[in-house]
This record gives C-alpha cells, structure tokens and sequence, in this order.
C-alpha cells in the first residue's frame, strides 16, 4: 500500500510516497480503509520534530481520518468489516490503510462524507471539549476568538455561535474577519490595526469578554487577558504564534478570572466516553445543518507536501483534506 512518510526530520519538501507493507489487526484493534484524512497545522511541527509528539522514523502525519473497516482483530465484537468509522490517532493517517484500537474510532452516520468527517475529530474535538468540558460557555456569553479563520479558529467560531454566544472573532486582516463573519461571527476584532485589548472592551461596552479562545498565544494572549470580564475564562489551546507568554498572575486575581488548559489529546485517553459524547454531538450538529464545516481543499498523497506549506504559510481557510 502507499504512504506518505516522513523519513527524516525537515521541511515538508522532504516527504516521500512510497510502498510499504499493508498492516494487520492485532487484538482489539481493526483495520481501516482511508478514504480521507486531515492535516493540521501540528502537522507541520510533527516533521520537523519541533512538537510534543516525536514518533520513530519513518512516519506519516495525518491524526484524524475516516473510512471504511477493512478486517478485525482478535476480540473485536463491535465494529465489521464495511463499517463506517471516524477516528483519531495522533500521527500516521496518511495512508492508504491503518491500523487502530476500536477505541479510537466512532461510527459514521451514511449522510456524513468521508471528506467531512475526516476533519471533524481534531479542531472540532478539542473546540467542543474547551466550551463543555473546560470553558463552561453558556448561552448569551460572549466569547473572543484568537486566529479566527485557520482551522482551530474556524471550528472555535462555528461552535460557539451553535451554542448560543455572542461571538467576537479577531484576526490579523478584513479578509480573514470576512471569512469568520460567514461561519457565524457577529463582531470582529483586526488586531493588525487595532489594539486587542481596547477592541474588546468596547465592543463589551466595557464589562469584557466572559470567555477567551486562543490557540494563538504570543503577545496577543495577555491583551485578551486584560480584556477578560470578571470571573472570566481564558481557554489556553495552543501557540501557534511560536511564543508561549509569560502571565502575570496578578491579573487572575484582579478580575477573579481563570486560565485553564485545553489538553484535549489527553482528555481523550482520560475520558473516552466524554470524548466519544462531543463526537456524537457533533456529528448530529452536522446531519441537523446547524454546523457546515468548510473544506479548503483535497489533495492527493503525493500533494501533500504542497498541503503543508499552505498551512504553513497560513493561506488556508478551513480544513485542508487528503484522499489516499
């Protein structure tokens, strides 16, 4: 079978198709048929070794996918061959076939196409995960989203306005902050010419904002902070600014506010049926209309070096898709 792989750490130029052995069910676990996987932009640190995350030489990205079950392992009684699943797995999606726990998978509905639900589980996982489990974000709460249009600032928009908030996303352009306006924002923040902080504040006519989405940390972390409403919460999701702030701890205790991490790859592994919950939730979300998620492309196997440099270069809007 083919795989992309990554057989030494570099840029994304230096990834290869090649064939390698078509893997095999061990117990537990079943076989899946790729139809479509997702890249994300950790995808692009994965290969350069510059994540959390090191896998042993040679591997393929990719951490999300679904498709078709292909064969089962030892004691597997509830998935069968021609089963159509979603699933997760941290690295290694990006190939024709793999093989996974059936713990990490969940059961896709017919109505929902392979190329959709391939980008569900990661951007839109963690994103539910922060407003439920972590967040707390109710109705009629206004919440700030940092880097509003890449993936993670998609889902962060998209969700939020399906759960009832007043949604403020913030951008660094007129042309990204219109791209989130039509997944849902009712307000927008252009922090390339306007100052965070100051933006929100009147935007909230001066209360702030109960709830902070950033995945994008750097300086603009501890402006939204400041911006923060009492007894606020101020979601830490990743820092794709390169950059992880240093906080002063002061202002929690100004405005009785909290910060609080979002790990979902670990939530996952300590909450299954939690995770397997948001997932259930989200799916029914995208067969009732309520959530649209937008494709930014597809791309084959062989593109996707290509498909990397573009979130790299932060040129995507929305998910960024491969077809094996």
């Amino acid at each position: 079978m083919k795989a992309c792989l990554c057989k030494t750490p570099g840029p994304a130029s230096g990834l290869v198709v090649e064939d390698i052995p078509t893997p095999t069910a061990g117990p537990g676990e079943v076989v899946v048929q790729v139809k479509a996987c997702a890249l994300n932009f950790f995808d692009t640190l994965i290969i350069q070794g510059k994540y959390q995350y090191k896998p042993e030489l040679p591997f393929s990205p990719s951490a999300e996918f679904a498709g078709v079950v292909d064969s089962v392992g030892d004691g597997v009684t509830e998935l069968s061959c021609g089963d159509r699943v979603m699933g997760y797995m941290r690295w290694g999606a990006a190939r024709e076939k793999v093989a996974v726990r059936t713990q990490d998978l969940v059961r896709l509905p017919e109505d929902i196409s392979f190329e959709i639900a391939a980008g569900l589980t990661v951007t839109y996982g963690t994103t539910l995960h922060a407003y439920r489990d972590r967040g707390g974000l109710r109705a009629g709460e206004t919440v700030a989203v940092l880097g509003a249009s890449g993936g993670v600032g998609q889902a962060a928009v998209e969700i939020a306005a399906i759960m009832g908030a007043n949604v403020i996303a913030c951008a660094s352009s007129e042309e990204k902050l219109t791209f989130a306006k039509s997944l849902g924002a009712h307000q927008t923040v252009d922090y390339s010419r306007q100052n965070l902080k100051e933006t929100l504040k009147e935007l909230t006519g001066g209360k702030g904002v109960d709830v902070v989405y950033d995945p994008v940390g750097g300086d603009l972390s501890e402006q939204a902070l400041r911006a923060t409403a009492w007894e606020g919460r101020f979601l830490v999701v990743g820092f794709a600014a390169g950059d992880i702030p240093k906080i002063p701890l002061n202002l929690l205790l100004l405005k009785g506010c909290d910060m609080r991490g979002i790990f979902w790859g670990e939530a996952l592994n300590r909450d299954p049926e939690g995770h397997r919950k948001n997932m259930v939730q989200l799916l029914d979300w995208v067969r009732d209309g309520k959530l649209k998620p937008h494709v930014h492309a597809v791309y084959s196997l062989e593109q996707v070096p290509e498909a990397l440099e573009e979130i790299a270069a932060r040129r995507v809007r929305g998910k960024v898709i491969v077809t094996p």
